[in-house]
């Protein structure tokens, strides 16, 4: 499983997160991978994510790129590019 955090914009559309069974997602699994699967999974997501635009993500609180692999037990944040505190 992965759980998936959603920060600003992105959670007031879908929610705080959720998870995912790594298992879904097609191969190779990467965020940008899991990204484009929760797009493909849900009008919600995919309506959601247009809406922001530019997506940042991060993987086990660390800002990646959209090839970053994944691995069971991950934890992936996604947020718009600037965020309020």
């Amino acid at each position: 499983m992965i759980e998936v955090r959603y920060f600003a914009s992105l959670r007031e559309r879908l929610g705080a997160g959720e998870r995912v069974d790594l298992a879904d997602v097609p191969q190779p699994h990467t965020v940008g991978g899991l990204r484009d699967w929760l797009c493909a999974s849900s009008t919600a997501h995919a309506e959601a994510f247009d809406a922001v635009g530019l997506v940042r993500a991060a993987c086990n609180q660390v800002m990646c790129e959209d090839d970053e692999p994944l691995e069971d037990g991950a934890e992936v944040a996604f947020f718009p590019p600037v965020t309020g505190g």
